[in-house]
């Protein structure tokens, strides 16, 4: 299980999606910039945490949680 983030900040984001990170992933924002999601054993379940909470628009990091980017 890991700990998952999501990036409140779309401008950083060439598609302005809500990017999904790791808490190890070196493109994980800063304290100021993301909400906490939770502990999950996929970037999947964190994706589908992100959209249960009410964000539209949420991608997984290309980096750290390939299996739920979907550019």
């Amino acid at each position: 299980m890991q700990s998952y983030y999501m990036n409140t900040n779309t401008s950083t984001n060439p598609n302005r999606d809500h990017e999904v990170h790791t808490a190890s992933c070196r493109f994980c924002p800063s304290a100021l910039n993301r909400i906490y999601l939770g502990e999950f054993s996929s970037g999947v379940q964190a994706v589908q945490k992100a959209r249960a909470m009410g964000y539209s628009k949420v991608d997984g990091c290309y980096h750290c949680c390939p299996e739920a980017h979907h550019g």
